[in-house]
C-alpha cells in the first residue's frame, strides 16, 4: 500500500499446497507487530417487510424505508463481518501468518532494487485478459 502511516499495510493471495488459492488477505499493522486478517463479508440482514438485504447496523432499509427495529438486529450487533475463509487452528494461522509477512518483507526490500519490477497483478486485469479464470 501507499500510506505507510495507515494500518493496513498490504493485501494478498495465498496457494496452499499449488491447489488452493485464499484471495484479498489484509496485512495490518497492530500495536504488537504486523498481522493477517482474512477475507470477511459484511453481514446483512433481510427487510422484514420486503427483505432487501441491508446493513447489520442500519436503521431504516435501504429497499422500503422501513424502520429495522433493535429486535430485528440486535443478535448480531456487536458482529459486523463474517470470515469466508480462515484457518481452523492457531497453529495453522501462525504458519501463514510467519510466511505472509516475511513475503511482504522480501517484496519490501526487492522493490528497493533499481531494477525491481512488480509481479502484483491487479485482480480486475487478470480477468480482463483470461474470461474463464
Amino acid at each position: 500500500m501507499d500510506h505507510n502511516e495507515d494500518r493496513l499495510q498490504a493485501f494478498c493471495s495465498i496457494t496452499l499446497d499449488g491447489e488452493f488459492v485464499v484471495r484479498d488477505l489484509k496485512v495490518i499493522e497492530g500495536l504488537k507487530g504486523p498481522f493477517i486478517a482474512m477475507p470477511s463479508r459484511k453481514l446483512m440482514i433481510k427487510c422484514p417487510r420486503c427483505s432487501w438485504k441491508n446493513e447489520i447496523r442500519a436503521r431504516h432499509c435501504n429497499g422500503c424505508g422501513t424502520r429495522v427495529t433493535a429486535d430485528t438486529n440486535s443478535q448480531s450487533r456487536s458482529r459486523l463481518f463474517a470470515d469466508i475463509a480462515h484457518p481452523i487452528n492457531a497453529s495453522c494461522r501462525e504458519k501463514i501468518q510467519v510466511a505472509v509477512i516475511a513475503a511482504l518483507n522480501s517484496e519490501r526490500e526487492q522493490s528497493r532494487l533499481p531494477d525491481y519490477i512488480c509481479t502484483y497483478d491487479d485482480i480486475e486485469d487478470v480477468y480482463a485478459e483470461n474470461p474463464s479464470n
